[in-house]
């Protein structure tokens, strides 16, 4: 049995075409598939009738928990080690702080 591999054009922003393929075709042709997604083609991958993914290649900047992330982390814990915080406690305190 040959898998099929659509091309739609879903009217998507800047007339962007998405390549749907199955599940089967993704795992026999992977690498090709990463290339493509790393050139900026948009891929979705169907699983069974009402289940699909998009690959998508993500950066350093998409991951959360980055080196930059982390190093604001540790200085908000020095902030509040030294001191350098402010308790808040009642919702007029809150509101106060988010200019309401």
């Amino acid at each position: 049995m040959e898998d099929i591999v659509y091309l739609y054009h879903y009217g998507t922003p800047n007339n962007i075409d998405m390549l749907v393929i199955s599940s089967r075709e993704f795992r026999q042709n992977q690498k090709m598939y990463f290339e493509r997604a790393d050139q900026g083609e948009q891929i979705i991958v169907q699983r069974g009738k009402d289940k699909s993914y998009a690959l998508t290649p993500i950066g350093e900047e998409d991951i959360y928990f980055n080196a930059e992330m982390v190093k604001r982390i540790k200085e908000s814990m020095d902030q509040v080690e030294s001191g350098k915080t402010k308790r808040i406690t009642t919702p007029e305190q809150i509101n106060d702080l988010l200019g309401l």
